[in-house]
């Protein structure tokens, strides 16, 4: 077995079977990467979309914490990834200096002064205010550049884009951007997930709307696109010539998609893994952890993991929900601390000190969901995701 460390991910070109994490010197908490599951969600995605309709790999914060290059790198070799999307100009920066080719589009526009690195590292940037068209105007021009990018429309999510009913008069400014492409309009759905669709179609109607003003400018954008996850899965009238997939990509489809129609099928991506690294036997009325929010109510058999909030094992786990030891589930015990986690473990027969926990993935016939998580503790699957924590050391699995 080879393996390949690069910051915090190591590379195994063969997955264990036993999960022995291959880094013997490193605190045993880690969370494994199916790359094989990442390009089988994404080619399955893709296929449902029509026959011209390319397909972004959406790939910002981290790739939703499952690590942006590992997953670039395999979305591009393996899976021929059309576009990605980040939401920083320094993640595009980021995958860029790791060799990505492949567009990149960053979905949050740019500040002041990242103008020169855009053009720099062939990104093509959202724009949605005059002052960002102009500051890349000038840059383009300075550098003796065209340089394209995308407009957002604001439909009605309200955060980002520029508004229909000033969409006419920007429109006509931007005309003075000689050095800059306006080549894809896009907007943003608010509620494609839900089971009623009149406000998605309100914001296609405005879309469709805000494409006529810019036809009616002058401008021919490439590239229109809408969807997200919940667009793809729900909305066939809304993907454009290109759709953004998310969520659905790292396998999270539950509290992402609407109920109907049938959810794509897909796997998840990422689990996560910690080991027990104390043991101990107490008898009934022993208080556990900060502020003895847990009391033992028999002779118990307390674990300790090496994971907490600083890993991104959220608070609001203490004394709710469980993990996965030998095949059977163990509730957590006592507030969880900011390294540390506790488990009764007292109806786990033969539990040993290093025993494998699995706290998010399958274990036989038991499996534990990010969207378990998430309806546990008041949150969505994506952020249980993207708050792991630069501390758990990703193993990328690689199949090939």
């Amino acid at each position: 077995m080879s393996v390949v460390r690069s910051q915090w991910y190591f590379l195994l070109v063969q997955p264990t079977t036993d999960h022995q994490l291959p880094i013997t010197s490193s605190r045993p908490t880690w969370a494994e990467i199916s790359l094989p599951n990442l390009i089988h969600n994404y080619l399955t995605i893709k296929s449902h979309l029509h026959g011209e309709a390319q397909l972004m790999a959406v790939v910002k914060a981290n790739a939703y914490g499952h690590g942006a290059v590992a997953c670039a790198r395999a979305l591009e070799r393996e899976a021929n990834a059309d576009w990605f999307g980040v939401a920083l100009i320094e993640e595009g920066v980021e995958l860029r200096e790791a060799g990505i080719t492949r567009p990149i589009l960053c979905l949050g526009g740019f500040w002041h002064g990242q103008a020169g690195t855009i053009i720099a590292h062939d990104l093509t940037p959202v724009i949605y205010r005059l002052d960002q068209a102009e500051e890349l105007n000038a840059q383009a021009q300075q550098a003796n550049r065209v340089v394209n990018y995308h407009l957002k429309v604001d439909t009605g999510m309200g955060r980002l884009g520029v508004p229909l009913a000033e969409l006419p008069a920007f429109a006509q400014a931007i005309k003075r951007c000689a050095n800059i492409t306006l080549d894809g309009q896009m907007t943003h759905f608010a509620e494609a997930e839900a089971i009623d669709q009149e406000f998605t179609r309100t914001q296609l109607r405005g879309f469709n709307e805000a494409l006529s003003i810019v036809q009616a400018a002058g401008f021919a954008p490439t590239w229109k696109h809408l969807s997200n996850s919940a667009g793809i899965h729900s909305h066939p009238n809304a993907w454009g010539n290109l759709a953004r997939a998310g969520a659905a990509m790292y396998g999270f489809t539950r509290d992402v998609l609407a109920e109907v129609p049938e959810a794509f099928a897909t796997k998840p991506v990422l689990s996560l893994h910690s080991r027990i690294v104390h043991l101990k036997t107490v008898p009934a009325g022993t208080p556990l952890g900060y502020g003895r929010t847990f009391t033992t109510t028999r002779t118990s058999r307390i674990a300790t993991l090496p994971i907490g909030y600083a890993d991104g094992f959220h608070r609001a786990h203490s004394n709710n929900g469980h993990v996965i030891v030998r095949g059977q589930f163990a509730p957590i015990v006592g507030r969880v601390s900011m390294d540390l986690t506790m488990l009764d473990v007292t109806d786990v027969a033969a539990v040993e000190l290093g025993e494998e926990v699995i706290l998010l993935g399958t274990q036989g016939s038991l499996q534990i969901t990010a969207e378990d998580i998430a309806a546990r503790i008041g949150t969505i699957s994506y952020e249980v995701a993207c708050s792991l924590s630069a501390r758990v050391p990703r193993v990328v699995l690689d199949s090939r």
